[in-house]
């Protein structure tokens, strides 16, 4: 690698992988089946949640679209959150927990990167890594099985708070500086709202530190130029400095110029 120029760290849902067919999808059957049918979100209704910049945890999420329904219904639906919880992860991952054996939507979904990508990346100068708020059994899948990276830096569900508490960026960024120098501009690349406001954090605790949000659309917004403006217009709003609509759009090259445009 020449010398770094800056960390890129990238969220993984709506920005590695597609998950409008798969974890959105897993949100609405498990609201509309602890609704008894009642309530099922639409894509705006999972997006607009979303841009409250609290509900980065789909399971928490799918848990406050029922209460709220239940609110406005004046209906007291049933559920826990443990079953909230396992029926979820039936949708989403299928039954059992070895991988190989999963069957459930997180097979069907589109790969957003390619490893020949981070591999430019590098080139460019500029190493990466993961932060999730995905599980790490949930992230890997993505990023070993399918992308083929043999030994990803990650950090996930498990590792650290959840956003937009920055603690899992800067357990990130902590294993990168094991082979860089330290004190490098971090960029975060996210989709919503909390990605963009755990950067913002970040910032603010450590604003010795260049901390850059990269906002990347997600396929279902791009789907309707008005939604998509709209989406964009909120992701600068809440911090990004810069908007994509391909997560791969973000070469060394981009960046180098996004740091000197932000100096």
């Amino acid at each position: 690698m020449p010398n770094p120029i800056a960390l890129a760290i990238f969220d993984i849902d709506g920005v590695v992988r597609d998950v409008g067919g798969s974890y959105r999808r897993a949100i609405a059957d498990t609201v509309e089946h602890f609704t008894n049918g009642d309530y099922r979100p639409t894509p705006t209704d999972l997006d607009q949640l979303k841009s409250e910049g609290i509900w980065n945890n789909d399971w928490k999420a799918s848990q406050e679209l029922i209460k709220r329904h239940g609110q406005a219904s004046g209906n007291a639906y049933t559920g826990d959150y443990d079953a909230i919880v396992d029926y979820f992860q039936e949708q989403y991952r299928g039954k059992g927990e070895d991988p190989s054996q999963w069957t459930g939507y997180i097979t069907q979904e589109p790969v957003l990167m390619t490893a020949n990508y981070l591999n430019e990346l590098a080139k460019g100068g500029v190493p990466s890594a993961f932060f999730s708020g995905a599980t790490r059994g949930s992230a890997n899948y993505i990023l070993r099985q399918r992308i083929g990276l043999e030994n990803p830096i990650l950090v996930a569900m498990e590792d650290a708070p959840g956003k937009p508490d920055p603690t899992g960026l800067y357990m990130t960024v902590k294993h990168l500086e094991k082979s860089v120098p330290p004190g490098l501009p971090v960029l975060y690349a996210g989709d919503t709202v909390a990605d963009m406001a755990t950067i913002t954090a970040a910032r603010a605790e450590f604003p010795q530190r260049r901390w850059l949000g990269v906002g990347i659309l997600p396929p279902h917004v791009q789907t309707n130029a008005d939604y998509q403006n709209r989406y964009g217009d909120t992701l600068k709003q809440s911090g990004a400095a810069l908007v994509l609509p391909h997560v791969e759009q973000l070469t060394a090259s981009a960046i180098g110029t996004l740091l000197e445009q932000t100096a």
